[in-house]
C-alpha cells in the first residue's frame, strides 16, 4: 500500500510539473463506446519489452499489469479488447467509463528499466433518465420530460476540477448545427460544482423524433471529444399515435356524412314517392271483374 501511495505520488508531481503539454503526461480525451490509442512516448524500436500497466480511478489501487513483454495479459479483465501497436502504443477498443485512469508504458533495454511514459485516460459519458412512471426502463415518447447527464470521468490523481479551472476545460450541449443549447429558453442547462457534469432537461415534443443533442468537451476552445445522443421513439408508440389519429379523422369523416347525407337521403325518399305516385295514376291496377254466370 505505501509503495502504491509513494508511486502515486511521484505520478502526481511529475504530472504537475511537465504540464498538459508535456511529452511524458499526454491527456487523452475519448467518448464512451470508442475505440482510442495510447502512445507509449518512450517507445524503443523494439516493442517486446513493452510493458503495459495502468492504475484504476481509485488512489489506493494496486498497478495492474495489462500487457508484459508485448503480450496481452490473460488474467486481465479486459484482454480481449487491448492490443499493442506497431509503434509499442496501447489500443483499447469500445472505451467504457471505467477504462478510466492512469496508463504507464515501461521498457527495457538491456535488462536496464528506461523511463516510463504515463498517459491519463479521461472519458466522456452521457445518461439519459425519463419521467417515466416504469423504473424498469426508459420511456421515450412525445410529452415526457427527459434528462441527458453528461460527466468527464477522470483519474482520481488528476482532478476534473483543476483541469478545468486551469486549462479551460469545458462541456456544453449543442444542436445538430453546433449552437449552444443554453440559448434556447426551452432547454435547462445545469452544471455540477465542479464543473465535469452537465444535465440537459426538456420536454420532448412530436418532432423531437430523430433529433440529435451532443455534449461536447472543448479544451482551450478546441473540440476534444463528444457524445451523441438521439431521440428515438419506439414504433410501437409511433403505432398507436397514428392509429389514434387514423381512427379520429374516420369519425370525423362518419360525422361529415352523417350531417351531409341526411338531407339527400330525404330529398331521394321525396322524390322516389312522388315518382312512385304519378306511375300509379298512369298505370292504375286492372280490377277483377265478377264471371257472370250464364
Amino acid at each position: 500500500m505505501a509503495d502504491n501511495l509513494c508511486l502515486l505520488g511521484l505520478i502526481i508531481l511529475s504530472s504537475l510539473l511537465t504540464g498538459t503539454s508535456g511529452v511524458n503526461n499526454p491527456h487523452v480525451f475519448i467518448s464512451s463506446g470508442e475505440n482510442v490509442r495510447l502512445p507509449c512516448n518512450n517507445a524503443l524500436s523494439d516493442c517486446n519489452s513493452s510493458t503495459w500497466s495502468y492504475v484504476s480511478r481509485f488512489i489506493n489501487s494496486a498497478t495492474v499489469e495489462l500487457i508484459t513483454g508485448g503480450i496481452n495479459k490473460e488474467d486481465t479483465e479486459r484482454p480481449e479488447r487491448l492490443s499493442l501497436g506497431s509503434d509499442c502504443s496501447l489500443n483499447i477498443k469500445n472505451i467504457t467509463e471505467e477504462d478510466r485512469g492512469l496508463y504507464i508504458c515501461r521498457q527495457f533495454v538491456n535488462g536496464e528499466q528506461g523511463t516510463d511514459a504515463h498517459v491519463y485516460l479521461y472519458v466522456l459519458h452521457v445518461s439519459v433518465s425519463s419521467s417515466s412512471s416504469s423504473s424498469s426502463q426508459t420511456e421515450i415518447s412525445p410529452g415526457r420530460s427527459v434528462t441527458l447527464s453528461c460527466r468527464l470521468y477522470s483519474f482520481a490523481g488528476s482532478s476534473c476540477y483543476d483541469r478545468v479551472h486551469s486549462e479551460e476545460l469545458q462541456l456544453l450541449w449543442v444542436n445538430q448545427a453546433g449552437v449552444d443549447l443554453k440559448t434556447d429558453s426551452r432547454y435547462q442547462i445545469l452544471f455540477s460544482s465542479d464543473h465535469c457534469f452537465i444535465t440537459l432537461t426538456t420536454t420532448l415534443l412530436n418532432e423531437d423524433d430523430n433529433r440529435e443533442w451532443r455534449c461536447q468537451l472543448t479544451l482551450r476552445n478546441q473540440l476534444q471529444t463528444s457524445v451523441r445522443y438521439t431521440v428515438k421513439y419506439s414504433a410501437s408508440e409511433t403505432k398507436v399515435s397514428v392509429t389514434a389519429g387514423s381512427l379520429f379523422r374516420v369519425i370525423v369523416m362518419i360525422v361529415e356524412m352523417a350531417v351531409f347525407a341526411a338531407p339527400t337521403v330525404i330529398l331521394l325518399q321525396i322524390i322516389c314517392a312522388r315518382r312512385a305516385g304519378r306511375k300509379d295514376s298512369q298505370h292504375p291496377e286492372e280490377i277483377e271483374m265478377p264471371t257472370i254466370l250464364q
